[in-house]
């Protein structure tokens, strides 16, 4: 999906619908009876650095997550909010158990939440990688009630 002129949209390159469930063992155990999976942990979760919510550091804030391989690079992310105060656990709180973001890889963190936030998108959570990378969470959700999480994977 490319726009006008040669820029690249942020949200080429989907990976991740992310579910926010209360009890992330017993939703792998529903999802794995329905055929999906196996899940694994995060295999990034060691590597945060810094992580802010709403702009202020949250380094109280841990999820447990899952992830399952769907199809290519796509993934079923599992999210039980476990501690601290999280736009997940604000999720979980207000609207309970369902979908709550899309990830999209991205080349660049902050190139592309820049171009974002340029058009009015504000970063309502956001970590940060040991040796580079991240992940960034907008208020898009809402219309159609979806956050959009930018996510660029650390280096190898």
């Amino acid at each position: 999906m490319e726009k006008s002129g040669t820029e690249k949209s942020p949200f080429s390159k989907v990976c991740q619908v992310g579910v926010i469930v209360k009890d992330v063992d017993k939703a792998v155990e529903y999802y794995q009876a329905l055929g999906i999976g196996p899940f694994e942990p995060s295999k990034t979760a060691h590597l945060i650095t810094d992580r802010k919510v709403y702009g202020k550091p949250a380094d109280d804030v841990k999820n447990k997550a899952r992830l399952a391989q769907m199809m290519g690079q796509l993934h079923l992310e599992l999210v039980q909010p476990v501690s601290g105060e999280s736009i997940q656990k604000e999720f979980l709180e207000t609207k309970g158990e369902g979908i709550n973001h899309l990830g999209f890889f991205v080349d660049d963190i902050d190139k592309e939440a820049a171009k974002l936030e340029e058009k009015g998108f504000k970063v309502i959570a956001s970590t940060r990688y040991a040796g580079g990378g991240g992940i960034a969470y907008f208020d898009t959700d809402k219309v159609g009630g979806a956050i959009f999480e930018l996510i660029q994977l650390p280096p190898e």
